[in-house]
């Protein structure tokens, strides 16, 4: 079944590979959903995986929701490399026929959830049974790390950053064709899963591996790979990985976004400053930040929180000389364009308003086509 016994269990990072890539290279995973030319959900993961050419089969991957597939860029410099290699799987996949939407979740009725038969995913089907009922679709990004205790201090400095980063990416505000008051809906949907949740700041890499250690026997899966905090140390592929945030249509977008927590690590691994707050503290941040988007208020010190434009704008200025150092000081250009112009939350709600469901359901699908 879904279960390992305890002697099949992989103990969680003794062997990394953390130092083995360059430092502060990213790597972008982008989850969209498939639809017809109606721009209504099909199930089509498995096909499309039969279909694509053999060159971009490493690239592409099957999701739990059959109506849902992920694209991953491989170990990229910067943020424009990054965004031609998911333009280009973007690409390999629309070549198979299919076409994709990028929403953090699918805006209309979803209908009866459909699901991939594959033995990775019988313990989440076991263990979330009707919580699986709609597919949400998420960014995330790796970055490298040169040895386990930075990955750790990365980890923990970035904890930080996750409000921000979830209020410029919400874009889920509607599902099953009604608006449900939430920039990110998403986030409200995994957060009823297991493990899906912002860790605590570890002491060091022992103290992760055994967190990691006991939720894995806790929770009776194979590896802590099953363990979907919103960041967190990924010793097998040797990075910082951070995972709380809805994709975005366009793959400038979410390379944009990679660009930014690429910065955001170099400046912690350069300046180390993230102001200690309580794990409790950012989780209502981060509430705050999915409820309101960029309208919330977030916290910035133990005594202050500030509108979340203004925690924008005095992060880019952190960021952009690390960026630059890095490359990316361009792809910033589109966060910058996120404050001025709204959220893809604000922007589905717009277009709904002004032309309805339909009309809204074909601007993601053209946008993400793009």
């Amino acid at each position: 079944m879904g279960t390992s016994s305890k002697t099949e269990r992989e103990p969680a990072g003794r062997e990394h590979e953390f130092g083995s890539s360059p430092p502060l290279t990213i790597g972008v995973e982008e989850e969209l959903l498939l639809v017809d030319a109606g721009c209504g959900l099909v199930a089509e993961g498995e096909a499309v995986m039969e279909r694509i050419d053999p060159g971009h089969r490493k690239a592409v991957s099957t999701e739990i929701f059959a109506t849902q597939i992920e694209l991953k860029t491989g170990i990229c410099l910067d943020a424009a490399q990054a965004a031609r290699e998911l333009a280009e799987v973007r690409r390999a996949v629309v070549a198979t026929g299919a076409r994709l939407m990028g929403s953090g979740l699918y805006p209309g009725d979803s209908g009866e959830p459909a699901l991939v038969e594959k033995s990775r995913y019988v313990p989440v089907k076991n263990d979330l049974v009707s919580l699986l009922s709609t597919p949400p679709c998420g960014l995330h990004v790796h970055v490298g790390v040169p040895d386990p205790e930075t990955a750790v201090a990365v980890a923990n400095a970035m904890r930080h950053h996750l409000p921000l980063l979830a209020a410029l990416t919400a874009n889920s505000p509607f599902r099953d064709g009604e608006d449900t008051g939430m920039a990110s809906a998403r986030a409200s949907v995994v957060r009823s899963y297991p493990r899906f949740e912002l860790p605590r700041a570890f002491r060091d890499y022992e103290d992760f591996l055994r967190v990691a250690d006991q939720l894995i026997t806790a929770a009776g899966v194979d590896d802590y790979t099953y363990l979907w905090w919103d960041v967190r140390p990924h010793p097998k592929l040797g990075t910082v990985e951070v995972r709380g945030m809805d994709v975005q249509p366009r793959p400038e977008e979410n390379a944009a976004i990679g660009a930014l927590i690429q910065a955001l690590a170099a400046k912690e691994i350069d300046r180390p400053g993230a102001p200690g707050l309580t794990r409790e503290a950012i989780e209502e941040s981060y509430y705050q930040a999915g409820r309101y988007g960029l309208e919330a208020r977030l916290m910035v010190d133990d005594h202050t929180a500030a509108p979340a434009l203004e925690v924008a704008r005095a992060t880019l200025e952190q960021a952009r000389p690390y960026a630059a150092d890095l490359g990316g000081e361009g792809a910033l250009e589109e966060i910058d364009r996120i404050l001025a112009e709204g959220n893809g939350a604000e922007r589905q709600r717009r277009v709904h308003g002004e032309r309805g469901m339909e009309a809204l359901l074909r601007d993601l699908a053209e946008r993400t086509r793009e």
